[in-house]
């Protein structure tokens, strides 16, 4: 089955430039974007279910689709980690959001030890079930200095941790080469939920590459069902950067051979 793609946006691309909320509506419904991901304390607080109820109404009445909430909840930061976890999972459920974004830990895989490693996958089941009781998806962060900044250790930490709430989000991390991206997306194809859309090139922000972005859809052709593609990190931080590569993600998903 061929994968349907949704385009947006993270809002957490727009904290410097800055723009509140309404304003990311605003901007979203007139790139003709279709959904967005509300990040924590850029525009959601953590245990605040009344801001985000009143958020989730902006946001489903100008016709958008909330793709996530992106929390900062780490994974071996907190002595109490489903306390901590709880407040954002308030604010997420209140949301609406179908998943909630967490981080894999504080460290690179290369620095965690098994132990510490296995403690890590504990904690990431022990949030996944809180998540599950409320029907949100738990999709880790694709990231450096985290557990998911390889292939390997991303596929490693979901079979540890053994949950079936787990997932995890994809971006082109830059320490990874494109093949070693794509590759990614074959091992993880089954937990990928979201993408994270935007353009590196030698490790700094550039206008959104529609060939290089051609090349990761491709490969993510027959993930099947429905994903977002959310535009994230704008050159610059300026709305007319923004404006372009809105333009350049709708020209790729609406050519057909993208959009399932």
């Amino acid at each position: 089955m061929s994968t349907a793609w949704i385009p947006g946006a993270v809002s957490a691309t727009f904290k410097a430039m800055p723009l509140t909320a309404d304003e990311i509506i605003a901007l979203l419904v007139d790139c003709r974007l279709k959904a967005v991901e509300w990040s924590e304390n850029a525009h959601v607080l953590p245990d605040d279910p009344v801001g985000a109820a009143q958020l989730r109404q902006k946001t489903e009445a100008a016709g958008l689709r909330i793709a996530g909430y992106g929390s900062y909840f780490r994974l071996g930061e907190n002595e109490l980690p489903g306390q901590a976890f709880g407040k954002s999972l308030a604010s997420a459920k209140a949301l609406g959001a179908p998943l909630i974004r967490v981080w894999a830990g504080t460290h690179a895989s290369a620095q965690v030890d098994d132990e510490h490693f296995c403690c890590l996958a504990q904690e990431a089941a022990l949030i996944a079930e809180m998540a599950a009781r409320e029907q949100i998806k738990v999709a880790f962060e694709w990231h450096k200095n985290t557990l998911t900044d390889t292939n390997e250790s991303a596929q490693r930490l979901l079979r540890v941790a053994n949950h079936p709430n787990l997932y995890c989000l994809w971006q082109p991390t830059v320490a990874l080469t494109p093949k070693e991206r794509t590759r990614g997306i074959a091992m993880m194809r089954h937990k990928l939920l979201n993408f994270h859309v935007y353009s590196w090139p030698d490790g700094k922000r550039g206008p959104l590459n529609a060939a290089e972005w051609q090349y990761y859809l491709d490969a993510a052709a027959d993930l099947g069902s429905v994903h977002c593609a959310l535009l994230e990190f704008v050159r610059d931080n300026t709305i007319e950067q923004f404006r372009a590569d809105a333009k350049t993600l709708l020209n790729l998903l609406e050519s057909g051979e993208c959009n399932g």
